[in-house]
C-alpha cells in the first residue's frame, strides 16, 4: 500500500503558475470534488474513476492546484 506524501503532510510541494509565476495552492485530490461522499471513499476505488487510467498502476495521486492571483487551475500528479 502506498500513500500520498502531500495528502499525509509528509512532504511539501511547490508549484508555480505558468501564467503569472505566483505560487499555486493545493486544493486537494481531484476526486474529492466528484460528490459529497467522494472524500470518504477508498482511494484505490476512486482511482478507478478519476479519469486518469494510469494513476492506480503508477501509484499517483491527482491533485488540483489553484493560483490565487490569476485563478488558473492545474492538475498535478503526485508520486506516492
Amino acid at each position: 500500500m502506498t500513500i500520498c506524501p502531500l495528502c499525509n503532510g509528509l512532504r511539501a510541494f511547490y508549484f508555480f503558475c505558468p501564467r503569472c509565476q505566483t505560487e499555486m495552492e493545493d486544493q486537494g485530490k481531484v476526486t474529492d470534488y466528484f460528490d459529497d461522499y467522494s472524500p470518504y471513499m477508498e482511494i484505490d476505488v476512486m482511482k478507478q474513476v478519476d479519469g486518469y487510467p494510469m494513476t492506480r498502476r503508477n501509484h499517483e495521486c491527482v491533485h488540483l492546484f489553484y493560483c490565487p492571483y490569476c485563478q488558473n487551475e492545474e492538475v498535478r500528479f503526485i508520486k506516492e
